[in-house]
């Protein structure tokens, strides 16, 4: 976990596109004739992770004499992080640098570029940990032993495969896997070693005191995605319980007349739990040592699938929609903001108290080529609107006052700190917590909507940072490769406040994506989940790796081709803020996740191109919930009539009064309904 850190300023990062020289206001004509190649020093890169180093570009001419002429350097954000001259290596791999010449608009030449290849390794192994599925080790027992390789800086090297070695094999014997077999008795030391590196754990091994075992497991009414919490108790010869023993786990798998083949996997055992992924009849079976039992079982399928119902769609196709937010306003009656993506910064206000008519009825253009998001206050007093790409590059948060009905009124424009675009905003009542350039986020003091005023802001690190969600006091924020980061900004029970907030914990997710965030109290448990989305644009590497972008008709505007997207749902529970851990997927691969919302345990998940997908997220989690029946809906708005025709994109969802609305970007803003089963199920 990396250490917290928070500050005022920071030098800015940003992303793919930056400059290592300054440029000018205008390229001297005289030196573009005479440019004749572009020379890197050094020619190649070779780094550690973490490592930074300097990288210089010379434009000369042929006679090898330098030219002062602007120089932009570029590379893949997740892999390099380029400010200036300098270059640091986040991901291991071979990559690319870009240098390109900077033209000015009205040249005549083609731009001249130079790649410079960089190679990132890892840093050496300092320190080797082992860790044991159990304390003890008992004759006749297996007991899978763990090691994590660390870094000098602390970090975890992955995907580590040390040598491993036991100290007497006629006691215990480990495979290549750690799994150490106890075959006799006495002292036996189990080795690890990796780079140089050693770690040992010594073991007593003692006689098995079981004489028998009994599976303790209750079983009624099961269906597939409910977890089931494996238990047994091991007995000695006078028949007490003996605890502490390493009891090991698995299952097999019957159609019961189904007409289906086994699938590759069709249940999940994880922290003393199984979930059944398939219906069917399970055996679970228990073995310590020489002894076993088991627990036959049929499971159900889930069957939560509800039809859909079109209700009605605001229409927008001169231009892409991006978020949207819907509320009751002070009249009573239903209302609905939308933003717009690459289109002169245009907000829309819908009435949409009646779902199959929304209308438009007022809208504000701000300085921006986008407004990524939009949000109201709970109260309903005040929205945001996010602004991207300001012609005068002093991006900023606009606030609206929506005390009149059915129009839009600025209040309030803040841009002082936030001149990098703000790509997410989210308003409480009385504060506003808006992104700055993909830095960090300032905390805004919204009391007087007049007068707004910046109180404090988290910057973590050098974490990259996408969306960021408040509950209860706790600030909950996507960071990509930094994963979940977590600070308490008031009553959250660490200290903090919106003008000091205090550092709670962090959870890094597989892939580094990290994209969206929504936290979610569960009550029929008392778990608290927060739900992670990546976002991947693009598939590279994937069989499907999606049609080239560009019109169908090449040398046609007409006809543009989706984007083809990736990226999944990562679910952690966070009941114990300082020891988070993730738990559950919601994964379908051939689309890309965007942004999440969970009510009344029901995910309402916007998945791009895959569609609105409604999720039943009752009970306990676990496992992939789209392999477990847990899809309630799915609903893919096709106009023929969008900006790009018939190419659902849907990019955020949110129930309201019974109803699910939608914004999707190549079509505008939609409204369905769940309809009622057959069965008098309701719902949620």
């Amino acid at each position: 976990m990396r250490r917290p850190t928070f500050h005022i300023s920071a030098l800015p990062f940003l992303g793919i596109l930056l400059l290592a020289f300054p440029l000018q206001a205008q390229t001297p004509g005289e030196d573009l004739q005479r440019v004749d190649r572009l020379l890197a020093e050094p020619e190649a890169l070779n780094l550690e992770q973490g490592e930074v180093a300097r990288l210089q570009i010379q434009v000369v001419d042929a006679q090898g004499q330098e030219l002062d002429l602007p120089i932009r350097m570029t590379g893949p954000r997740q892999a390099l992080q380029i400010q200036g001259d300098q270059v640091r290596a986040l991901s291991v791999g071979e990559h690319m640098v870009t240098a390109t010449l900077v033209l000015p608009p009205d040249a005549a030449m083609e731009p001249l570029q130079l790649q410079i290849p960089v190679v990132v390794d890892w840093p050496p192994v300092t320190e080797l940990t082992m860790e044991a599925d159990g304390d003890q080790l008992f004759q006749g027992t297996v007991v899978r032993h763990r090691v994590q390789a660390l870094h000098s800086d602390g970090s975890v090297r992955p995907g580590v495969r040390p040598q491993w070695e036991s100290s007497d094999s006629s006691i215990a014997r480990v495979d290549a896997y750690g799994n150490v077999e106890a075959r006799g008795t006495g002292q036996v030391t189990i080795s690890a070693s990796f780079q140089g590196v050693t770690t040992q754990r010594q073991h007593q091994v003692q006689p098995l005191p079981a004489q028998d075992l009994e599976v303790d497991i209750q079983v009624d009414e099961i269906r597939t995605g409910d977890v089931v919490q494996l238990a047994a108790r091991v007995l000695d010869q006078a028949g007490e319980e003996i605890h502490g023993l390493p009891i090991t786990w698995g299952f097999s798998w019957d159609a019961a007349g189904r007409d289906i083949v086994a699938p590759g996997a069709t249940g999940q055992i994880q922290d003393d739990t199984f979930v059944a992924q398939v219906a069917g009849e399970y055996t679970l079976f228990a073995s310590v040592g020489p002894l076993s039992s088991r627990v036959t079982f049929e499971v159900d399928d889930r069957d939560v699938v509800h039809d859909v119902a079109l209700l009605g769609q605001g229409r927008v196709s001169r231009e892409h929609t991006s978020d949207f937010w819907i509320w009751e306003g002070v009249d009573g009656r239903d209302w609905a903001l939308t933003g717009s993506w690459g289109a002169d910064g245009w907000t829309y206000l819908w009435d949409v108290t009646d779902p199959a008519g929304m209308v438009k009825t007022d809208s504000v253009q701000v300085d921006a080529r986008t407004v990524n998001d939009v949000k109201t206050a709970p109260n309903g007093r005040f929205a945001t609107l996010t602004r991207e790409g300001a012609s005068d590059r002093r991006n900023g948060l606009v606030l609206l006052d929506l005390s009149e009905s059915g129009r839009l009124s600025i209040a309030a424009t803040v841009d002082e700190g936030l001149t990098g675009g703000v790509h997410n905003a989210f308003p409480t009542d009385d504060y506003v917590y808006a992104l700055s350039g993909g830095e960090k986020y300032v905390i805004i003091d919204v009391a007087d909507l007049s007068t707004p005023r910046i109180v404090g802001e988290v910057q973590h690190e050098d974490c990259r940072i996408h969306d960021v969600w408040v509950h209860d006091g706790l600030a909950y924020s996507a960071q990509w490769g930094c994963g979940l980061l977590v600070y308490d900004v008031g009553h959250g029970g660490w200290g903090g406040s919106p003008e000091s907030p205090a550092f709670v914990s962090q959870i890094e997710t597989p892939g580094g994506r990290t994209h969206a965030v929504f936290p979610y109290y569960q009550e029929e448990t008392g778990t608290f989940y927060v739900y992670l989305g990546d976002e991947i644009i693009g598939r590279r590497g994937m069989a499907w790796g999606g049609q080239p972008a560009g019109p169908y008709n090449p040398g046609s505007d007409e006809e543009m081709v989706p984007e083809q997207t990736a990226g999944y749902i990562h679910i952690i529970d966070f009941t114990d803020p300082e020891s988070p851990r993730k738990v559950a997927r919601y994964h379908v691969p051939e689309y890309g996740s965007h942004n999440i919302w969970v009510e009344d345990d029901v995910l309402y998940q916007a998945y791009y191109e895959g569609g609105l997908r409604v999720v039943d997220v009752t009970g306990e989690l676990r496992g992939n919930l789209a392999d477990q029946g847990r899809e309630m809906a799915v609903f893919k708005p096709f106009d023929p009539y969008g900006f790009i025709r018939n190419a659902p994109m849907v990019w955020s969802a949110m129930p309201f009064k019974g109803r699910i609305y939608m914004s999707d970007h190549n079509s505008g803003l939609w409204s369905v309904e769940l309809e009622p089963r057959d069965d008098g199920r309701p719902v949620s």
